[in-house]
C-alpha cells in the first residue's frame, strides 16, 4: 500500500514537474519572439493578437503567463538582460588578461549591429519609464548590474598591474556613459556609427587606463 501511494505521489510530482518546464519553455519562446518582433516592427506595432499570431497560439494564451502588456515587456528586458548577465559571469570566471577582459566587456555590452533586438527593446521602453515605476526600477536593477560587474574587471585589473585606476566607481559609470551613447547611435543608425566603429571609440577610451 505504502509502496503505491509513494508511486502516484512521485508520478504526480513528474507531471507537475514536465508541466513547470514546458511552461517555462512557452514563457522563453514568447519573450524571444516579442523581442524580435519589437526590434521589426516597433512597440507601437506590437500587439497580444500579433505577438500570438507570430507563435501559433492565442492573445489568452500570452495573457494567462504575464497578464498584461507591460508585465510582458518587463519580462522581456528581464529575459533578455539574464541571458547577458550569465554571460558576463563567465566572462569575469575566465582566466585572461585583464586588459583583454575589458575589452570582451566592451564587445559584450556594444549592440551586435543595427536594430539589435536587445538594444531596440531598450529604446524602445526608454520612453515608457517615466511613467511606469516598476519598469524604472528594472533598469535600474540592470543599470547596477553592468556596474558591479566592470567595477570588478577595473579592481581585478588595478591589483594586477594592468590597469591605472584612481576611482573605479566613477571609472565605471563614466565608461558605461559612453558606452550607452555608443550603442544607442549604433542600433538606430545614426550618424552612421557601426558597431566597429563603436568599438575603436570605446577602445580609445580604455586605451588610458592601460599602463
Amino acid at each position: 500500500m505504502r509502496e503505491r501511494v509513494g508511486r502516484a505521489v512521485e508520478r504526480r510530482v513528474s507531471v507537475v514537474a514536465t508541466r513547470r518546464s514546458d511552461g517555462r519553455i512557452a514563457q522563453d519562446r514568447m519573450l524571444e519572439e516579442a523581442i524580435a518582433a519589437i526590434a521589426e516592427h516597433g512597440l507601437a506595432k506590437l500587439t497580444m493578437s500579433g505577438l500570438a499570431e507570430r507563435l501559433g497560439t492565442s492573445g489568452g494564451h500570452i495573457l494567462y503567463y504575464f497578464g498584461s502588456k507591460d508585465q510582458l515587456l518587463l519580462a522581456a528586458l528581464r529575459w533578455s538582460e539574464d541571458r547577458l548577465a550569465e554571460e558576463r559571469a563567465r566572462l569575469l570566471a575566465r582566466r585572461v588578461p585583464a586588459d583583454r577582459k575589458l575589452d570582451l566587456f566592451l564587445g559584450l555590452y556594444l549592440p551586435a549591429g543595427p536594430r539589435d533586438p536587445r538594444w531596440m527593446l531598450w529604446v524602445e521602453l526608454w520612453a515608457r519609464t517615466a511613467g511606469n515605476a516598476e519598469l524604472r526600477v528594472a533598469q535600474d536593477e540592470i543599470d547596477r548590474g553592468w556596474q558591479d560587474d566592470l567595477v570588478t574587471v577595473l579592481v581585478r585589473g588595478a591589483d594586477k598591474g594592468v590597469l591605472v585606476i584612481d576611482d573605479p566607481v566613477a571609472e565605471a559609470s563614466e565608461l558605461l556613459a559612453l558606452l550607452e551613447g555608443l550603442s544607442t547611435r549604433t542600433v538606430l543608425g545614426l550618424g552612421g556609427t557601426t558597431r566597429d566603429g563603436a568599438l575603436a571609440m570605446a577602445r580609445r577610451a580604455t586605451g588610458r587606463l592601460l599602463r
